[in-house]
C-alpha cells in the first residue's frame, strides 16, 4: 500500500486506508493525535505501529520510576469543562469524514511514558468519541502506553462486534507483552465492554478500571429513554432528545404529538423524567455531539450490552477497581458499585459521594491519584510496591495533602537535626538527601506524626519517605469492622508498603528513604502512662540488612502526643467492657497476624481503638540524631553480638532524642496554640514561629 502522507486523511476517515502496522498524525485546531489502526484490521503491538519518534523520557530511579525530581514530572494539565469536551468533540468529529469502522488513537499531549509502562485502552461511554479523558491525557500519558477507542457517529456495529474488536487488540498485545498487563478503562457503556472482554478472556492478565459503569439499567433514567424511544415512532426520535435536552425542565412550546396516542410528546416524556434537571444536562450533551439517530442506536445497544454482561459477570476474573458516584442521575451507579464488589472476586470499590456520572470530566478528580493510592498501578503480573512506585509530582502531593493541612496550623512541628559535625540546627538539613537512609524513631499514639513527618521532608528536601506499613493498609482478610482499604490510600500513594523482609530489602536496595517503627502496632496503641515508652523487640531487626546496602541510620524522636489529647479509656479499659472486648477480637481475628515468633509486650497487636479526649493543641516536636554510617561496616555487622551493640545503641539514641524533646520544650513560649496563633498574627501566618533555644 501506498503511503499516506500526514493530514491526507482525518481521524475518521484515514483509518479503513491504513495498514495494520501504520500510524497517521492528525492534527486538528485544539489537539493532536495518532490513528492507530483500523479496528478491524487492529494487530500490530505498541511496538510496531510506526509511531514518530518519542522525545526523551524523563530520568528514571534505580527502581523505574520517575527521579523525585520536580522538574523532570511535573505535569500539569490545564483545566477543562464538560464545554470543552464537546467542542474537542466536534473537532474531532468535524474534521473530516466520520465514515469507517470504529478505531484505536493516541493523543500526542500523551507524552513518552516510563519504562516498561502498560498498555491502557480506554473505552469510552455511549458518545463513542473516545475523548472521555481529555482532563488526564498528559499524566496518564507518564505511566501508560494510552489508547482510546473512537466509534465513528455513523457507525452501526453491534455490541458482540465491538467486543470482539477490543478483544482482538487485547489478544495480540498479550501475545507481544505477555509478562505486562493490559488495563482496560471502561466509562459507563465502555464498562459494559470491559467486563465482557474479561468474561471472555480470564487467562489473559487485565486490570479493569470501571467508572460508573452501565451495566445496571433498573430504575434508571437512561432505561426509561430506552423504553420511550421504543414506544415512539422513529420519526419523532429527534424530537424527543430535544424535548429532553433543550432545557432543565420541559418546555411547554414543545407539544408534538404521538400518532394513535393522541398524548402530546412533551407530556409522555414528563411522566417518565419528571423534568430531572441532571439527566437533561447530560443528555444535551450528548444531543449537542451526537445526530439524535446515533444516540437512539447507542442507547439500544446499552440495553443489549448490559444483558450480555450481567450473564456473563461470573467468568471475570480480572483484577477490578469499580469508581462509584454517589449523584449519579443516569445509572445507581452506588448500588451497582457494591454489587460487582461483591460477585467480582478480585474487586475494589472507590466512592465520590459527591459526584456525578461523568465522573472523569469533573473538576477536583484526579484520576491518576486514585489508582496510585489504590495500589492499582502495576508493571508486572504481580504488584512490587517498590519496582512499581511512582514518586508524587508537586501538584499531586498539594491535592492530596491539602486535607491535612490542618495538622500544620494545629500543631505547628518543631523539627530538628543533627549535622555530621554534631550540630544542632533547626530544619531538616541534617538528614542526608541521597539514599539510601533509614529513619527509625518513636510511633506516637495512632501515628498523629506521620502527615508532619512526610509533609516537611517533602516540602523541605524533595524526599518522599517510604514508610514500612502493617499489612491491615493493604489488604482485608474477611468483612467486618475493619475500616474500608481506601482509608489508607493517601498513605500507599506517598509510598508506603507493607512490612516484609523481601519489601525492606527492594527499598534499601533502591536507595530510598525509608521509615521504620521497630515498636509497630504496640507503640502507636499503647496504654495510659506509657507515653514515649520504646516497645522494640529484642533480635536487632534491622542493622545487618542496612549495613548490607551501607545505608545510613538516623535515630529519631518524637514528642507532643501528649499535648494534643489525654487518653481516658485504653486497650485495658476496653477489654473490661463486653461490647469493646467482642469488637476487639472482631478486629484482631480481621487483620494479619505479625510477630507471632516474638514474646513479650511487643508481639501484643491486638487492634483496637482508644477514646481519648482532646486538648487545646500544644505543638510536635521531631528531633533527627546525627547520622550513623553503616558503610563499609558490612563484615563487622555479620557478627549478631555486634549488630546488637549497634541495635541498642539506635534504640538508645531515640530514646535521647525523646528525653532531649521532652526537657526543652518546657522552655517554649509557643507551646500553646494561642500564643503561636498571637505571634503569627502580628508576623504574618506564613512566619515561622520561634522555639526554644538550641
Amino acid at each position: 500500500m501506498a503511503a499516506i502522507p500526514t493530514g491526507a486523511y482525518t481521524a475518521a476517515g484515514a483509518s479503513p486506508l491504513l495498514h495494520p502496522n501504520s500510524c497517521l498524525r492528525v492534527t486538528s485546531a485544539r489537539f493532536n493525535f495518532r490513528v492507530r489502526a483500523s479496528a478491524s484490521t487492529a494487530g500490530g503491538s505498541a511496538a510496531s505501529t510506526g509511531q514518530q519518534p518519542p522525545t526523551p523520557p524523563a530520568p528514571l530511579s534505580n527502581n523505574g520510576s520517575l527521579r523525585n525530581n520536580s522538574t523532570t514530572h511535573e505535569i500539569e494539565e490545564k483545566t477543562l469543562t464538560i464545554k470543552d469536551y464537546m467542542e474537542w468533540s466536534k473537532d474531532m468529529i468535524g474534521c473530516g469524514s466520520e465514515g469507517g469502522p470504529p478505531r484505536w488513537f493516541s493523543p500526542l499531549d500523551c507524552g513518552s511514558p516510563i519504562k516498561d509502562s502498560p498498555l491502557l485502552l480506554y473505552l469510552p461511554g455511549i458518545d463513542g468519541v473516545g475523548l472521555g479523558l481529555i482532563k488526564h491525557h498528559k499524566r496518564l500519558g507518564r505511566i501508560f502506553n494510552m489508547w482510546c477507542l473512537h466509534v465513528p457517529v455513523t457507525d452501526r456495529t453491534l455490541f458482540t462486534d465491538l467486543v470482539l474488536l477490543v478483544e482482538a487488540t487485547v489478544r495480540s498485545e498479550h501475545h507481544h507483552a505477555p509478562r505486562r498487563p493490559i488495563y482496560l478503562l471502561g466509562e459507563s457503556f465502555g464498562g459494559c465492554l470491559a467486563l465482557a472482554v474479561a468474561a471472555r478472556n480470564p487467562h489473559i492478565d487485565l486490570a479493569l478500571i470501571l467508572a460508573n459503569p452501565a451495566t445496571r439499567l433498573c430504575e434508571s433514567q437512561l432505561q426509561n429513554l430506552i423504553v420511550l424511544s421504543e414506544v415512539i415512532p422513529e420519526q419523532l426520535h429527534t424530537s424527543m432528545v430535544k424535548t429532553l435536552s433543550v432545557t432543565t425542565g420541559l418546555p411547554t412550546r414543545v407539544a408534538v404529538a404521538i400518532p394513535g396516542n393522541g398524548r402530546p410528546l412533551q407530556q409522555a416524556v414528563a411522566e417518565l423524567f419528571r423534568g430531572d434537571a441532571a439527566f437533561s444536562s447530560y443528555l444535551s450533551v450528548l444531543a449537542d455531539v451526537l445526530p439524535a439517530e446515533t444516540l437512539i442506536w447507542r442507547l439500544k445497544m446499552l440495553k443489549s450490552a448490559a444483558a450480555f454482561v450481567n450473564s456473563r459477570l461470573h467468568a471475570v476474573k480480572a483484577q477490578t477497581l469499580v469508581l462509584s458516584s454517589g449523584k449519579d442521575h443516569l445509572i445507581p451507579s452506588p448500588e451497582e458499585g457494591e454489587r460487582l464488589c461483591h460477585m467480582l472476586p478480585n474487586c475494589e470499590i472507590r466512592r465520590f459521594n459527591n459526584s456525578g456520572h461523568a465522573l472523569l470530566l469533573e473538576d477536583g478528580f484526579d484520576l491518576v491519584t486514585v489508582i496510585k493510592g489504590a495500589s492499582f498501578y502495576r508493571r508486572g503480573r504481580h504488584l512490587d510496591f517498590v519496582k512499581d512506585f511512582v514518586p508524587p509530582s508537586t501538584s499531586e502531593f498539594d491535592s492530596v495533602y491539602q486535607p491535612y493541612r490542618w495538622m500544620e496550623v494545629a500543631f505547628n512541628p518543631v523539627m530538628i537535626s543533627t549535622l555530621e559535625n554534631g550540630n544542632i540546627v533547626r530544619g531538616l538539613t541534617g538528614i542526608p538527601s541521597e539514599g539510601p537512609v533509614l529513619l527509625v524513631g518513636y510511633h506516637m499514639m495512632l501515628g498523629l506524626e506521620l502527615v508532619p513527618l512526610v509533609s516537611r521532608l517533602w516540602n523541605e528536601k524533595k524526599i518522599v519517605l517510604r514508610g514500612i506499613a502493617h499489612p491491615m493498609m493493604f489488604q482485608r482478610l474477611g468483612e467486618g469492622r475493619m475500616p474500608v482499604l481506601s482509608m489508607y490510600d493517601d498513605f500507599r500513594f506517598m509510598g508506603a508498603v507493607p512490612v516484609s523482609a523481601t519489601n525492606f530489602y527492594k527499598l534499601l536496595s533502591s536507595k530510598s528513604h525509608v521509615l521504620l517503627y521497630p515498636g509497630g502496632m504496640r507503640e502507636a496503641l499503647h496504654r495510659k502512662g506509657e507515653e514515649y515508652k520504646l516497645f522494640w523487640p529484642e533480635q536487632s531487626e534491622f542493622v545487618r540488612m542496612a549495613a548490607r546496602f551501607g545505608a545510613k541510620i538516623v535515630p529519631f524522636g518524637t514528642v507532643g502526643e501528649d499535648d494534643v489529647g489525654q487518653m481516658l479509656l485504653d486497650y485495658n479499659d476496653l477489654m473490661k467492657i463486653p461490647y469493646f472486648k467482642a469488637g476487639i477480637e472482631e478486629l484482631t481475628d480481621e487483620a494479619e497476624k505479625l510477630r507471632n515468633d516474638i514474646e513479650g509486650e511487643v508481639a501484643n497487636q491486638d487492634v483496637h481503638l482508644p477514646i481519648i479526649l482532646p486538648k487545646l493543641p500544644g505543638r510536635f516536636y521531631f528531633y533527627f540524631g546525627k547520622p550513623i554510617e553503616t558503610e563499609g561496616r558490612k563484615e563487622e555487622l555479620k557478627s549478631r553480638e555486634k549488630a546488637h551493640e549497634l541495635y541498642l545503641e539506635v534504640k538508645s539514641e531515640v530514646e535521647r532524642c525523646i528525653n532531649f524533646l521532652k526537657e526543652k520544650r518546657e522552655n517554649d513560649p509557643y507551646r500553646n496554640i494561642l500564643a503561636r496563633t498571637v505571634y503569627q498574627a502580628s508576623h504574618g501566618f506564613e512566619s515561622e514561629v520561634p522555639t526554644f533555644d538550641l
